[in-house]
Protein backbone atom coordinates (compact mmCIF):
# COMPACT_ATOMS: atom_id res chain seq x y z
CA UNK A 1 0.00 0.00 0.00
CA UNK A 2 1.56 3.28 -1.11
CA UNK A 3 1.09 6.35 1.07
CA UNK A 4 1.32 9.83 -0.43
CA UNK A 5 2.27 12.62 1.97
CA UNK A 6 1.66 16.15 0.70
CA UNK A 7 3.55 19.12 2.13
CA UNK A 8 2.73 22.64 0.94
CA UNK A 9 5.59 25.11 1.36
CA UNK A 10 6.12 28.83 0.97
CA UNK A 11 9.20 30.48 2.46
CA UNK A 12 9.39 27.57 4.90
CA UNK A 13 13.17 27.40 5.30
CA UNK A 14 13.00 27.86 9.07
CA UNK A 15 10.99 24.68 9.67
CA UNK A 16 10.89 22.47 6.56
CA UNK A 17 14.01 20.48 7.47
CA UNK A 18 12.30 19.06 10.56
CA UNK A 19 9.30 18.04 8.46
CA UNK A 20 11.46 16.37 5.82
CA UNK A 21 13.46 14.46 8.42
CA UNK A 22 10.26 13.25 10.08
CA UNK A 23 9.06 11.72 6.79
CA UNK A 24 12.47 10.39 5.76
CA UNK A 25 12.86 8.52 9.07
CA UNK A 26 9.61 6.56 8.76
CA UNK A 27 10.16 2.81 9.01
CA UNK A 28 7.38 2.23 6.46
CA UNK A 29 9.11 2.58 3.11
CA UNK A 30 6.39 2.76 0.45
CA UNK A 31 5.95 6.52 0.83
CA UNK A 32 5.60 9.17 -1.84
CA UNK A 33 6.47 12.59 -0.41
CA UNK A 34 5.19 15.42 -2.60
CA UNK A 35 6.31 19.01 -2.06
CA UNK A 36 4.08 21.76 -3.49
CA UNK A 37 5.94 25.05 -3.29
CA UNK A 38 4.41 28.47 -4.02
CA UNK A 39 7.58 29.99 -5.51
CA UNK A 40 9.49 30.46 -2.25
CA UNK A 41 12.01 33.30 -2.17
CA UNK A 42 14.12 31.83 0.64
CA UNK A 43 16.14 28.58 0.89
CA UNK A 44 13.13 26.25 1.07
CA UNK A 45 13.78 24.48 -2.24
CA UNK A 46 17.51 24.25 -1.58
CA UNK A 47 16.78 22.41 1.67
CA UNK A 48 14.21 20.16 -0.01
CA UNK A 49 16.75 19.23 -2.72
CA UNK A 50 18.99 17.71 -0.03
CA UNK A 51 16.42 15.00 0.73
CA UNK A 52 16.46 12.20 -1.82
CA UNK A 53 13.32 10.56 -0.44
CA UNK A 54 11.19 13.40 -1.91
CA UNK A 55 9.32 11.97 -4.89
CA UNK A 56 7.98 15.12 -6.55
CA UNK A 57 8.55 18.86 -6.29
CA UNK A 58 6.02 21.18 -7.91
CA UNK A 59 7.08 24.81 -7.78
CA UNK A 60 4.66 27.42 -9.09
CA UNK A 61 2.46 30.24 -7.87
CA UNK A 62 -0.74 29.09 -6.20
CA UNK A 63 -3.91 30.56 -4.72
CA UNK A 64 -3.12 29.63 -1.14
CA UNK A 65 -2.39 26.57 0.95
CA UNK A 66 -5.58 24.69 0.05
CA UNK A 67 -4.93 25.21 -3.66
CA UNK A 68 -1.46 23.75 -3.05
CA UNK A 69 -3.00 20.77 -1.26
CA UNK A 70 -5.34 20.21 -4.20
CA UNK A 71 -2.37 20.17 -6.55
CA UNK A 72 -0.70 17.61 -4.33
CA UNK A 73 -3.77 15.37 -4.34
CA UNK A 74 -3.93 15.63 -8.14
CA UNK A 75 -0.29 14.48 -8.40
CA UNK A 76 -0.59 11.75 -5.76
CA UNK A 77 -0.26 8.11 -6.79
CA UNK A 78 -0.74 6.63 -3.33
CA UNK A 79 -3.58 4.43 -2.16
CA UNK A 80 -3.77 6.58 0.98
CA UNK A 81 -3.14 10.34 1.22
CA UNK A 82 -2.03 12.38 4.21
CA UNK A 83 -1.14 16.07 4.50
CA UNK A 84 1.74 17.24 6.69
CA UNK A 85 2.28 20.99 7.02
CA UNK A 86 5.73 22.45 6.51
CA UNK A 87 6.11 23.25 10.21
CA UNK A 88 4.70 19.95 11.54
CA UNK A 89 6.45 16.66 12.30
CA UNK A 90 5.51 13.05 12.99
CA UNK A 91 6.26 12.07 16.59
CA UNK A 92 8.33 9.01 15.68
CA UNK A 93 9.34 6.65 12.88
CA UNK A 94 6.33 4.34 13.33
CA UNK A 95 3.53 6.77 12.47
CA UNK A 96 2.91 5.77 8.85
CA UNK A 97 3.19 2.07 9.67
CA UNK A 98 0.51 2.58 12.33
CA UNK A 99 -1.71 4.44 9.86
CA UNK A 100 -1.31 1.77 7.17
CA UNK A 101 -2.32 -0.93 9.65
CA UNK A 102 -5.74 0.73 10.03
CA UNK A 103 -6.31 0.59 6.28
CA UNK A 104 -5.75 -3.17 6.21
CA UNK A 105 -9.46 -3.21 7.02
CA UNK A 106 -11.01 -2.59 3.57
CA UNK A 107 -14.05 -0.89 5.11
CA UNK A 108 -11.94 1.91 6.62
CA UNK A 109 -11.97 5.00 4.39
CA UNK A 110 -10.26 7.47 6.74
CA UNK A 111 -8.23 7.58 9.94
CA UNK A 112 -7.30 10.28 12.42
CA UNK A 113 -5.40 10.51 15.70
CA UNK A 114 -4.31 12.90 18.45
CA UNK A 115 -2.02 15.91 18.06
CA UNK A 116 0.21 18.01 20.29
CA UNK A 117 0.80 21.74 19.89
CA UNK A 118 4.40 22.59 20.75
CA UNK A 119 6.41 25.77 21.05
CA UNK A 120 7.77 27.29 17.85
CA UNK A 121 11.40 26.89 18.87
CA UNK A 122 11.16 23.78 21.05
CA UNK A 123 9.40 20.74 19.63
CA UNK A 124 9.64 19.00 23.01
CA UNK A 125 7.79 21.76 24.88
CA UNK A 126 4.10 20.85 24.81
CA UNK A 127 1.62 23.74 24.81
CA UNK A 128 -1.57 21.69 24.57
CA UNK A 129 -2.75 18.24 23.54
CA UNK A 130 -5.63 17.68 21.13
CA UNK A 131 -7.09 14.36 22.30
CA UNK A 132 -9.75 13.59 19.75
CA UNK A 133 -11.65 10.50 20.87
CA UNK A 134 -13.76 7.97 19.00
CA UNK A 135 -15.83 9.36 16.14
CA UNK A 136 -19.56 9.79 16.18
CA UNK A 137 -21.60 12.01 13.88
CA UNK A 138 -23.17 13.59 16.96
CA UNK A 139 -19.78 14.96 18.03
CA UNK A 140 -19.63 17.40 15.12
CA UNK A 141 -22.74 19.10 16.47
CA UNK A 142 -20.93 19.72 19.77
CA UNK A 143 -17.93 21.46 18.21
CA UNK A 144 -15.78 18.39 17.56
CA UNK A 145 -13.40 17.90 14.66
CA UNK A 146 -10.28 15.78 14.15
CA UNK A 147 -6.85 17.43 13.71
CA UNK A 148 -6.28 17.74 9.99
CA UNK A 149 -2.54 16.82 9.99
CA UNK A 150 -3.50 13.45 11.53
CA UNK A 151 -6.24 12.83 8.94
CA UNK A 152 -5.47 10.19 6.28
CA UNK A 153 -7.95 9.09 3.60
CA UNK A 154 -8.01 6.65 0.73
CA UNK A 155 -7.41 8.41 -2.59
CA UNK A 156 -10.74 7.10 -3.83
CA UNK A 157 -12.44 9.27 -1.19
CA UNK A 158 -11.14 12.45 -2.82
CA UNK A 159 -12.15 11.00 -6.20
CA UNK A 160 -15.69 10.68 -4.85
CA UNK A 161 -16.20 13.80 -2.72
CA UNK A 162 -13.92 16.26 -4.52
CA UNK A 163 -11.06 18.52 -3.45
CA UNK A 164 -10.68 21.40 -0.97
CA UNK A 165 -12.88 24.43 -1.63
CA UNK A 166 -10.35 27.24 -2.04
CA UNK A 167 -13.00 29.93 -1.56
CA UNK A 168 -12.57 29.18 2.16
CA UNK A 169 -9.44 30.74 3.67
CA UNK A 170 -9.28 29.04 7.07
CA UNK A 171 -12.05 26.44 7.19
CA UNK A 172 -11.43 24.38 4.04
CA UNK A 173 -10.04 21.49 6.09
CA UNK A 174 -13.04 21.63 8.45
CA UNK A 175 -15.42 21.71 5.49
CA UNK A 176 -13.63 18.74 3.91
CA UNK A 177 -13.96 16.66 7.07
CA UNK A 178 -17.63 17.61 7.41
CA UNK A 179 -18.08 16.51 3.80
CA UNK A 180 -16.28 13.19 4.23
CA UNK A 181 -17.41 12.12 7.70
CA UNK A 182 -20.80 13.75 8.23
CA UNK A 183 -22.33 14.29 4.79
CA UNK A 184 -20.95 11.19 3.02
CA UNK A 185 -20.66 9.09 6.20
CA UNK A 186 -17.33 7.53 5.25
CA UNK A 187 -16.20 4.88 7.73
CA UNK A 188 -13.35 6.22 9.85
CA UNK A 189 -11.01 4.74 12.47
CA UNK A 190 -9.55 6.56 15.46
CA UNK A 191 -5.92 5.94 16.40
CA UNK A 192 -5.79 6.69 20.17
CA UNK A 193 -2.30 8.18 20.28
CA UNK A 194 -0.44 11.36 19.38
CA UNK A 195 1.08 11.05 15.91
CA UNK A 196 1.79 14.69 14.96
CA UNK A 197 3.44 17.66 16.66
CA UNK A 198 2.31 21.05 15.36
CA UNK A 199 4.01 24.35 16.10
CA UNK A 200 1.53 26.67 17.84
CA UNK A 201 0.30 29.89 16.25
CA UNK A 202 -2.41 29.07 13.70
CA UNK A 203 -3.82 31.92 11.59
CA UNK A 204 -7.47 31.40 12.55
CA UNK A 205 -6.62 31.75 16.25
CA UNK A 206 -4.10 34.59 15.96
CA UNK A 207 -6.57 37.28 17.06
CA UNK A 208 -10.18 37.79 18.11
CA UNK A 209 -10.90 39.30 14.69
CA UNK A 210 -9.53 36.22 12.94
CA UNK A 211 -11.54 33.96 15.24
CA UNK A 212 -14.74 35.82 14.18
CA UNK A 213 -13.81 35.33 10.52
CA UNK A 214 -13.11 31.65 11.18
CA UNK A 215 -16.48 31.25 12.88
CA UNK A 216 -18.24 32.69 9.83
CA UNK A 217 -16.36 30.29 7.55
CA UNK A 218 -17.17 27.34 9.83
CA UNK A 219 -20.86 28.22 9.55
CA UNK A 220 -20.55 28.47 5.79
CA UNK A 221 -18.89 25.03 5.71
CA UNK A 222 -22.07 23.50 7.17
CA UNK A 223 -24.30 25.42 4.74
CA UNK A 224 -22.23 24.32 1.73
CA UNK A 225 -22.93 20.71 2.64
CA UNK A 226 -26.64 21.17 3.26
CA UNK A 227 -26.12 20.54 6.99
CA UNK A 228 -27.64 22.45 9.91
CA UNK A 229 -25.57 22.87 13.09
CA UNK A 230 -27.12 23.50 16.47
CA UNK A 231 -27.29 27.16 17.52
CA UNK A 232 -24.28 26.61 19.82
CA UNK A 233 -22.18 24.32 17.57
CA UNK A 234 -19.80 26.95 16.18
CA UNK A 235 -19.32 28.54 19.60
CA UNK A 236 -18.57 25.17 21.16
CA UNK A 237 -15.81 24.53 18.62
CA UNK A 238 -13.27 27.04 20.05
CA UNK A 239 -14.46 26.44 23.63
CA UNK A 240 -13.53 22.75 23.34
CA UNK A 241 -9.89 23.82 22.99
CA UNK A 242 -9.75 25.00 26.60
CA UNK A 243 -9.51 21.44 27.90
CA UNK A 244 -6.54 20.80 25.62
CA UNK A 245 -4.39 23.04 27.83
CA UNK A 246 -5.08 20.71 30.77
CA UNK A 247 -3.70 17.63 29.02
CA UNK A 248 0.07 17.26 28.70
Amino acid sequence: MKVSIITATYNSAATIRDTLIAVKQQCYTDIEHIIIDGNSADNTLKIVSEFLHVSKIICEKDKGIYDAMNKGIAHANGDVIGILNSDDIYVDENVIATVVKQFEDPTVQATYADLQYVQQNDLNKIVRTWKTGVFSKRNFYYGWMPPHPTFFVRKEVYDKVGLFDISLRSAADYEMMLRILLKHEMHTKYIPEVIVKMRSGGISNASFKNRIKANKEDRLAWKMNGLNPYFFTLYAKPIRKISQFLIK
